[in-house]
């Protein structure tokens, strides 16, 4: 496993609006900038998403379910196990309490999976939550798809930029109150 240093100044505000959270750092990505979601394609996509919600890396936090990089036996990402999941779920759940972002987007079924060990939210799945708002935790989560290229097949890009619309559509609520 590949450790990164992707907690700190570089995953944004304490006070941002929307707090993102993804499975873990990429190795062509955070693993290798120590920036959440830059450097790779996932990272490319999630720009791209964020401007189509009207949301910049300034109104963001972002961080992972997992701290550091899981890798297979030949040095490709690998999915993380649930006892590594285990072992971060108190900075994750650390995450939440210092960032009181109103709106929470998980980013993939890890992600999701993570947050209900913090606080249990029914168990929900991506294939058939993504895009739903729900309370959660004193907030509204919204489970996505995480921006891979490869998860194109489980939900059009014409969804995901809508899915992204309508957190930019809350995000702007919330910071209108």
């Amino acid at each position: 496993m590949a450790y990164s240093h992707v907690l700190g100044p570089t995953n944004g505000t304490l006070d941002a609006p929307l707090l993102i959270v993804g499975e873990a750092p990429g190795r062509l990505g955070a693993a290798r900038t120590g920036v959440p979601f830059q450097g790779d394609r996932s990272g490319q996509r999630l720009e791209r998403l964020l401007e189509e919600a009207g949301i910049t890396r300034d109104d963001v936090f972002i961080t992972n379910a997992l701290l550091c990089n899981p890798l297979d036996g030949g040095s490709r990402n690998r999915r993380p196990r649930a006892s590594e999941l285990t072992a971060c779920a108190g900075f994750l759940e650390r995450t939440l309490e210092l960032v009181r972002a109103p709106v929470v987007v998980a980013l993939g079924g890890v992600a999701l999976a993570s947050f209900d060990r913090v606080e249990r939210h029914g168990v929900l799945r991506i294939s058939e939550a993504a895009g739903q708002p729900v309370p959660w935790y004193g907030r509204t989560l919204v489970p996505l798809v995480h921006p891979s290229p490869r998860t194109q097949g489980r939900r059009s890009w014409d969804r995901q930029l809508a899915d992204w619309r309508a957190v930019g559509r809350l995000v702007a609520e919330f910071r209108s109150h």
